[in-house]
Order: structure tokens, then sequence, then C-alpha cells
């Protein structure tokens, strides 16, 4: 058995954690609402949106959905103050820039959400990373 100590962290780390977690709930809903996507709502899209949603690789769409999921049980990791926040906001990281490479690079289709994305992925990797080194999880 570990002897482990805890500290009690700030208050804004509790506000910080609880936004991180409503974003990442925002991207879970997000995904859910293309993966759900009709055919009626589909074809009520730009004819080139129609042809990228239907052509998206497979790796493309798990890594969307690792992203979200990893993201929000990050998120909720922090809430509740443990450390395996760290791993499994890295993991949410690592999926969103594949993700986001494809976006970029691939689909030449960056938005001002693109960079954002990445910014809040790793803020988050280094808030849990500080939050463990303060003994604020665990």
């Amino acid at each position: 058995m570990t002897n482990v100590t805890t500290h009690k962290p700030p208050m804004w780390f509790l506000v910080i954690s609880i936004i991180a977690l409503i974003w990442n709930l925002l991207g879970v809903f997000a995904y859910i609402g293309q993966a759900m996507m009709s055919d009626e709502v589909l074809k009520q899209l730009p004819e080139a949106d129609q042809e990228m949603y239907a052509n998206l690789p497979s790796w493309y769409i798990g890594a969307f959905a690792i992203a979200v999921f990893a993201g929000t049980i990050g998120s909720l990791l922090l809430v509740i103050r443990k450390k395996w926040a760290f791993h499994v906001l890295l993991i949410s990281l690592i999926a969103a820039l594949a993700q986001m490479y494809y976006l970029v690079f691939v689909l030449k289709m960056a938005n001002a959400m693109t960079p954002m994305i990445i910014i809040v992925g790793m803020a988050l990797v280094w808030l849990a990373n500080h939050a463990t080194k303060k003994g604020w999880l665990s």
C-alpha cells in the first residue's frame, strides 16, 4: 500500500475542471450528432459536405470518438481528483492531434476551432500533470 498525501486544490482548479468537462461533453454531442446523422439530414448539406462525410476514413471517426470520450472521462477524473486524468487526457490529446492532422492537411478544412481544440487539449494535459505534482490528485 502506498502512502500518498493529497492536498486540497484551489477553487479555480475545480472551476476549470468543470468547464473542461462541459467542453468535452460538447465534443461528445458533436461526435454523436455526426455519427447518428440521418440520410435526410445528410442530403440537406451541400454536396461537397455530403461527399466529405461519406468518405471519412474509419480511423478518423475512431480518433474523433477517442478524443472526445477520453477527454470527457479525463475531465471527470480531474473533477473527482484522480491521477489517471493525466494519462486519459494525454490519450485524448493524441487522438485529437490525429483528427486535426487529417482535417488540416488532408481535407484542408482548418477553422478557428482547430487550434483551439489542440490548445485546450494541451492545457488539460498540463493541468493534470501540474495537479499531480502539487498533490491535488490521488
